[in-house]
């Protein structure tokens, strides 16, 4: 084949490929924000967390105006078009005008993020401390206490959110985490308490049934190749409110990692019920 031979052929086969696509510049910032606050939760390993964009995390989450990431996919279960441009505008923060994005910065979904992280402070057992971030934080350090409320989708004209809490448990010289991560009813998540207990983050693992009064919860008591949390309970609310209860041992690469979990399977599972996690 010749040169224009050649140039033919490869005009007549771009001329038959379908182009991909236009690029959507809102859907790509969603998934950027969302991978990175994923990450921050889920990788042990942080270089510097303020420019890593990647698949799973959790990010620090502060007062109004501060910057707010949102988590991935792959894990954190998301709506149908989460990843590509909504069709509505977003919830209407308490200024009257809609959200820059899926995270409340302020208002009552703030607050329930806010409270969610209080509540799991205060359940920290006798024994653990959760430390504080320091007055003198830099910002690529690890943040020890993060929250937020995102909305997920509306159903029936209604607002669907979810809410997600991250917490540093710390013994001697180890520190682990507690995370608590509840969604509104009218989710889209499974029933059956192993099958809602192996969708948390898209992780599975060996699960188990515990009875905790008339409740039945889900606990992955030893998860399978995805050792981001070591066990997680799931319960799914007579109302349809989901909570899910997680713990780790480490916290990241850079401290020495707990000898003990705080929880044992048992209280692992009554926290899923307990009604300080039952946001409505």
């Amino acid at each position: 084949m010749n040169g224009q031979e050649l140039r033919d052929a490869l005009r007549s086969e771009m001329a038959s490929t379908t182009p991909p696509p236009p690029l959507s510049t809102a859907a790509t910032l969603g998934r950027a924000r969302r991978a990175r606050f994923r990450r921050r939760a889920t990788c042990a390993s942080l270089g510097s967390a303020a420019v890593v964009l990647a698949v799973a995390g959790f990010a620090a989450v502060g007062g109004p105006g501060d910057p707010v990431y949102q988590p991935a996919g792959g894990g954190f279960p998301l709506s149908a078009d989460a990843s590509t441009d909504t069709k509505e505008p977003w919830p209407t923060g308490p200024d009257g005008q809609p959200q820059e994005d899926r995270t409340a910065r302020a208002g009552s979904q703030y607050d329930r993020g806010v409270r969610l992280l209080n509540e799991v402070v205060a359940v920290v057992p006798t024994g653990y401390t959760a430390p504080e971030d320091p007055a003198d934080q830099h910002a690529d350090q690890r943040t020890l206490r993060t929250h937020q409320a995102q909305f997920e989708e509306k159903v029936n004209g209604v607002d669907r959110w979810s809410y997600l809490t991250s917490v540093a448990v710390a013994r001697g010289i180890g520190t682990g985490r507690v995370i608590v991560e509840v969604h509104d009813a009218g989710n889209r998540l499974p029933t059956e308490p192993c099958a809602l207990a192996r969708d948390f983050w898209g992780m599975r693992g060996e699960c188990q049934v515990e009875t905790v009064g008339a409740a039945q919860v889900g606990v992955v008591v030893r998860p399978g190749s995805d050792d981001r949390l070591d066990q997680w309970s799931a319960y799914r609310h007579p109302d349809g409110v989901v909570v899910y209860v997680a713990q780790g041992a480490k916290l990241d690469e850079t401290r020495p990692s707990l000898k003990e979990l705080p929880f044992s399977v048992r209280q692992l599972a009554t926290l899923a019920v307990d009604e300080r996690f039952h946001l409505r």
